[in-house]
Formats: C-alpha cells, sequence, structure tokens
C-alpha cells in the first residue's frame, strides 16, 4: 500500500514537473515573439529616423551643410526685441534672405544673436560689409558663419579667478593637535594676545 502510494505521488509529481516545463516552453516561446517584434518595430522607426545612414549619405549632408553655412552669416548683439522680419529687412539689401534663425533658450527667450542664410554667395560679403551697423539702437556683429565639426569641440581651458587665488594641495592637518610642551589640545590658529607692558 505503502509503495502504491509512493508510485502515485511520483506519478503526480513527474506530471506536475511536465506541465511546468510545457508552461516554461511556452513563455519561451511567447518571450521571442515578443523580443523578435520589438527589434522589427526598432528597425522601422530606425528606418523612418533616418538613424541607419551610410557614409555617402553622411558625407553628403555634410557637403550640404557647409555648402549652406557658406552662405549664411553670424549676427551678433541681436537687440532681444527684435524680430526674424526685422533682421530680413536690414540685410534686403545685401541679396535675397532665405531664412532668418534666432536663437532662443529653454524658456524661449532670445539669446542675442541670429543667422541668416542668403540664396546667393555673394550676398554674404555684402552682409559683412553691414558689420557695426546699428538695428534697434544696437551695433550688429556680422561676420562668416563657420560649419561645426561633430566632435570637435573647442577645448577652454578654466581662467584664472583673483578671487580664489592659487589652490595647491595642502597634506592633511587636523584642525587640532597636541602640544609637545603641555598636556591637551588648542587650536591650530591662535588668536594674538594683547602685549601689556609691566606697570
Amino acid at each position: 500500500m505503502d509503495a502504491q502510494n509512493a508510485d502515485m505521488e511520483m506519478d503526480r509529481a513527474e506530471d506536475n514537473a511536465i506541465k511546468e516545463l510545457d508552461e516554461m516552453k511556452k513563455r519561451l516561446k511567447e518571450m521571442e515573439e515578443e523580443a523578435a517584434a520589438l527589434r522589427e518595430m526598432q528597425a522601422k522607426v530606425e528606418k523612418e529616423m533616418g538613424a541607419v545612414q551610410d557614409p555617402a549619405n553622411v558625407d553628403a549632408s555634410q557637403a550640404n551643410k557647409e555648402e549652406v553655412d557658406s552662405r549664411s552669416v553670424f549676427v551678433g548683439n541681436v537687440d532681444y526685441a527684435c524680430t526674424p522680419e526685422e533682421v530680413q529687412q536690414h540685410f534686403q539689401s545685401c541679396g535675397t534672405v532665405n531664412r532668418v534663425t534666432i536663437l532662443t533658450d529653454k524658456f524661449g527667450q532670445p539669446k542675442g544673436f541670429a543667422y541668416v542664410e542668403f540664396i546667393e554667395l555673394e550676398a554674404v560679403q555684402e552682409a559683412i560689409n553691414l558689420h557695426e551697423s546699428e538695428l534697434h539702437g544696437r551695433q550688429l556683429k556680422v561676420l562668416p558663419k563657420r560649419t561645426n565639426v561633430p566632435g570637435m569641440k573647442q577645448f577652454r581651458p578654466r581662467r584664472f579667478n583673483p578671487y580664489l587665488g592659487y589652490r595647491s594641495r595642502r597634506p592633511y592637518m587636523p584642525p587640532y593637535f597636541y602640544s609637545p610642551y603641555g598636556y591637551g589640545k588648542f587650536p591650530r590658529f591662535r588668536r594674538p594676545t594683547r602685549y601689556r607692558p609691566y606697570a
């Protein structure tokens, strides 16, 4: 009887183990299908966003960017109340203005400079002649736009601050140390005592 009960329990345990194994295989298959679907969606999104680019396209876009930058000028010291239409009118005498971009910060406030893109290449030289001309009572700074090279951030060393002085590494000294001439401890920096001549 005990042997028969033991056999039945073993059969039940085997059946339970087989069921668990089947459930695990089923879950594994579902996870693999889900991972494949995610990979497919990721590839689709990358294709739409243009993240997967061949080197020829990258070179072509870089050449296109350089060509657009050669037709553009940087305009500094632009009044914060100035609109793109006013900047466009100011540079209209140089040539046909394709686009005016006034850069803003994360709060939407103008940063005080702009980029003006022309259709003709010759208009850039005419625009540079407007260097130090006035718009809204401010002298504009007009320079040819330079092309930013990705990954070539200019290193700017820290400027010397005269208020901080030179910081040098000093060895660690505890705030209190024991006097070799007496008991107890006293502060490292003591206030000077007043000199009292004997009367």
